[in-house]
């Protein structure tokens, strides 16, 4: 997704696609770097909504790197799903998540 992320603690940002109104999403992901511990693990904020600065989802995403004896593993969490009318942004995500997991394993594994 279009971004200007950039590793800064504190920094907002935001991930830009295309609107799905079926979610009451405007195509906006509103983010802050929450925590950076270099090589290990960074941690956002991610919030959204359908748009004129209503959030209805307000969640966090950690991404964490482990050393192992092959390599590296990687680790996602996508948390923050409280409320019930998240739960269709959530079967997205979850899937839209693995889509993209798998293209940077191919692309790891293709080099």
């Amino acid at each position: 997704m279009k971004n200007d992320f950039q590793p800064v603690v504190g920094l907002d940002f935001q991930f830009r696609t295309n609107p799905i109104p079926s979610l009451d999403f405007d195509g906006i992901f509103y983010c802050r770097v929450l925590e950076i511990v270099p090589f290990k693990k960074l941690s956002y904020s991610w919030k959204s909504g359908p748009g004129g600065g209503e959030i209805t989802l307000d969640s966090v995403v950690v991404w964490k790197l482990q050393p192992t004896d092959k390599g590296t593993d990687l680790f996602l969490e996508h948390s923050g799903f409280a409320k019930k009318e998240n739960l269709s942004f959530y079967n997205g995500l979850a899937d839209g998540w693995v889509k993209n997991i798998q293209k940077m394993m191919n692309h790891l594994n293709a080099e």
